[in-house]
Formats: structure tokens, sequence, C-alpha cells
């Protein structure tokens, strides 16, 4: 009787409560990165959801979304390396090309590491207000 008791509590507590959706979308992270955990439940219809608090869970949504721009940018720098190593490659003896690629390249890089830095810096605040 005991047992029954305990898989029933198990299965109330099964249905009541859901683990918060790890997915990504090619390299973009979700926009409910930052929500607490125990904010997450199933809902009416089955489906594993969040309950928003509203002034609370403003700071989380806004990291995240800081966060999937960052992630565009760093995708968006890489590409600018990959461009600009073409253009190098293909400058055929011109010196003004090849200064020109040569900076763009460094930009890039520069850029790409300001991206890793504040992806860093937001994924740790991120962690801390809402994880």
């Amino acid at each position: 009787m005991l047992y029954l008791a305990l898989a029933k509590a198990q299965f109330v507590l099964a249905a009541t409560s859901c683990a918060r959706p790890e997915s990504k979308f090619f390299f973009i992270p979700n926009w409910w990165k930052y929500i607490p955990k125990d904010r997450w439940h199933v809902d009416a219809i089955g489906q594993c959801s969040a309950t928003y608090v509203f002034p609370g869970d403003i700071w989380p949504i806004a990291l995240a979304v800081v966060d999937i721009l960052l992630a565009v940018a760093g995708f968006i720098a890489v590409i600018s390396i990959i461009v600009a190593g073409i253009e190098y490659l293909t400058t055929m003896g011109n010196a003004e090309k090849g200064v020109s690629a040569r900076k763009r390249i460094v930009n890039s890089l520069i850029g790409l590491a300001l991206v890793l830095v504040a992806t860093t810096a937001v994924s740790f605040i991120g962690g801390s207000v809402g994880g």
C-alpha cells in the first residue's frame, strides 16, 4: 500500500514539474536560457513551459537576448575572417588590397575576441541571475 502511495506521489510530481528544454537552433542559444529551473512546469496540454514573474524575469530574458546577439556577432566575425583570408590570398601582388585584407583580418579577430569576452561575462551574470 505504501509503495502505491509513493508511486502515485512520484507520478504527480513528474506530471507537475519538468526539466528546462536545452535544445538549440544551429548555434543560437535559447531565449529562455536564464529563466530559473524552478519555474518550469507541465501546462494544461502537457507541454513543458515556464511561469513568468513580470519585473523579475525581464533581466534573465534580456541577458538571453544579448547572448543570442553575441552568438550572431561571433558568427559574422568568423565569416569576415574567412572572406578576408580569401581576399588576402587573391591579391595578386596588389599591395593596397593586401593591406586592406590584413587590416580586415585584424579587425575581425579583435571583434571576435570582444564577442568571446562579452559572451563569457553574459554567461556568468546570467548564471548568477537565473540559471
